[in-house]
């Protein structure tokens, strides 16, 4: 028997007392009867929807079929049986590793492309994949952008469909020599062992870029003519901070192509969970990123000898305003329309047995009616005490992960500062975070006896000028962007394709041994942490922004990603391949 709140039933019999007391004191007055009897329909139709148990058939993660092309079976199924060869598998891991062994590192202190001699690489890179692919850059239309920037555009038949645009980015992050030895192979090396691809950008991402051009490369030999165009875009500067590469594609494409003009993007991205036998996959594509804003906060105090020092030194008072922010975070909101929740359904309906408690598929579909927010409040507390990562993507986090002041011992610090790194929420906003931060910084600066300065606007907090010293608050770094918008996913064909591919390339493949795959949406915990970076400026050209990039997070990926011995597995890379060529073939028959 399903648990249920007693409290609209209690509701219900103690306003049912009180009706019927005026009832017996009103058997005279007709009128007045009717009246009652009316109320007392009203109030049935209120409160009773909530004795009602929730309907145990009704889905909290639709799913799709696996999606195979059908009006390109034929080709579909030969390109596979290509994939499969060891002739094909040899030739894709040289043209990776090849890529590899070009080190196009990206760094944070680069000037502009023209002023820098260290983008000289991506002219060698650029010209490596032209070496490499002559039938792309012979058949398909290739732009640069800024010098290194890639745009490639293959026309499709129908001009009234919206293309397709695949994106990846050229740049790796530098390798820390000082760790060579670390090194199964030299970082560099793009060899191939007979089961990983080794070096650096092996995963990131030139496996993603490579695959696409393959995919492309062996469709144009298959005869394939696309019906909806396809355009593929490649950055070179995602891992520093995408404004030399995808900040100008972007801006390229919008103007060649429009606003929204695009259908679907698909950039890198998450993978899929361990692939075990009796198990589930679990795909995981991006559908939004958190926001992300750096809060530089500065006491500024007079200087002195140690010796005669105030009841509380700038690094004092900052001590005291951490422990305080620390005291005050911003508060978990777990939002029906955001991705969070969405997440949320489909791993209580296919976690596996004992992840969570029995009631909790009931309690996330009473969460789901509108016109219920106890229940989902109820949901929300025991979703975030079973798994508490859920609490971390339904709200603004804080971190204080920089601190600076003093220079010497007998010296009173003149300066001190931190900066506090804020994930923000899809529900909020970067005014919001500093809102937050000025509302606990206020009351404490007119303790203290300080001026403040928050975000360029001077509060004097009951003084104009304090001698004891000055609160500075700021955009630590001036990288505050805001959350992405979310990608729809509810009656979203373009989302069920992208779902069905993934399906379809997992549940086909040789190295399938799961008993089901299950594609959830996921939520980015911060698009300006240099991780899926070059998402962000793409948000003028399609409301369909999927990161995804079909690999195993942990099966396929030997040692993760921006550390020693980065590399793929190579049977994981053929994945790659099957994917990008079933997904173009799966959206070019969509309509």
């Amino acid at each position: 028997m399903k648990p249920i709140s007693y409290r609209p039933a209690f509701s219900l019999f103690c306003a049912s007392l009180v009706l019927l007391s005026l009832w017996i004191n009103s058997e005279k007055i007709l009128g007045l009867r009717i009246v009652l009897v009316s109320q007392y329909n009203t109030l049935v139709t209120i409160l009773l929807p909530s004795l009602q148990t929730s309907d145990p058939d009704s889905t909290l993660c639709p799913q799709v079929e696996p999606l195979f092309p059908t009006a390109h079976a034929e080709l579909s199924k030969r390109l596979d049986t290509m994939y499969f060869s060891e002739t094909f598998k040899s030739s894709s891991y040289q043209l990776l590793g090849a890529s590899v062994q070009i080190p196009t590192e990206s760094y944070d202190d680069l000037l502009p492309v023209g002023q820098d001699d260290r983008w000289d690489v991506f002219k060698t890179f650029n010209i490596y994949l032209e070496g490499a692919f002559p039938l792309i850059y012979s058949t398909l239309k290739v732009i640069t952008v800024n010098t290194y920037g890639l745009v490639l555009h293959w026309q499709g038949s129908d001009a009234t469909l919206k293309p397709l645009l695949l994106t990846a980015h050229q740049d790796v992050v530098p390798v820390d020599w000082s760790n060579e030895d670390k090194w199964v192979h030299p970082p560099y090396s793009g060899s191939y062992d007979g089961t990983w691809i080794w070096g650096r950008g092996s995963v990131d991402d030139k496996a993603d870029l490579i695959a696409q051009l393959i995919t492309v490369n062996s469709l144009l030999e298959a005869g394939f003519q696309p019906r909806r165009t396809v355009v593929l875009a490649f950055g070179f500067d995602e891992e520093a901070s995408g404004t030399e590469g995808a900040e100008k594609l972007a801006a390229f494409l919008e103007e060649r192509y429009g606003k929204n003009a695009f259908a679907m993007i698909l950039d890198e991205g998450e993978g899929y969970a361990e692939n075990v036998k009796k198990g589930t996959i679990f795909a995981l594509p991006g559908v939004s990123e958190k926001g992300y804003f750096d809060a530089s906060i500065e006491i500024l105090a007079p200087g002195g000898h140690s010796s005669i020092p105030p009841e509380h030194t700038s690094i004092g008072l900052l001590s005291l305003l951490i422990v305080s922010l620390e005291a005050n975070p911003h508060l978990p909101r777990l939002t029906r329309n955001g991705t969070a929740f969405a997440a949320a359904k489909c791993a209580v309906e296919h976690a596996p047995e004992g992840s969570f408690p029995h009631s909790m598929k009931d309690l996330a579909r009473r969460a789901m009616n509108a016109h219920d927010e106890s229940a989902l409040e109820i949901f929300s507390k025991a979703l975030f005490s079973s798994v508490p990562f859920f609490d971390v993507l339904s709200h603004t986090t804080q971190a204080v992960d920089l601190i600076t002041g003093g220079i010497k011992t007998n010296v009173l610090p003149e300066r001190a500062g931190a900066v506090v790194n804020h994930r923000i929420a899809e529900h909020s906003s970067t005014l919001e975070v500093k809102n937050h931060i000025k509302d606990l910084v206020l009351p404490f600066a007119t303790r203290y006896n300080l001026s403040v300065q928050a975000f360029g606007e001077d509060i004097h907090c009951g003084h104009k000028i304090s001698r004891l010293g000055k609160i500075v608050l700021s955009d630590a770094f001036y990288s505050a962007l805001e959350p992405s918008p979310i990608t729809p996913i509810a009656d979203n064909h373009l989302y069920d394709v992208l779902s069905g591919t993934i399906k379809a390339t997992l549940q086909s493949s040789s190295r399938y041994e799961a008993d089901g795959v299950v594609v959830s949406p996921s939520l980015g915990l911060g698009l300006a942490d240099l991780d899926f970076v070059d998402t962000r400026f793409y948000w003028n050209l399609t409301e369909n922004i999927f990161r995804y990039s079909h690999r195993g997070d942990r099966d396929d990926v030997y040692n993760g990603m921006h550390t020693i011995n980065e590399a793929l597995r190579g049977d994981a890379f053929i994945e790659e391949i099957r994917f990008f060529t079933m997904l173009i073939l799966n959206v070019d028959e969509s309509h």
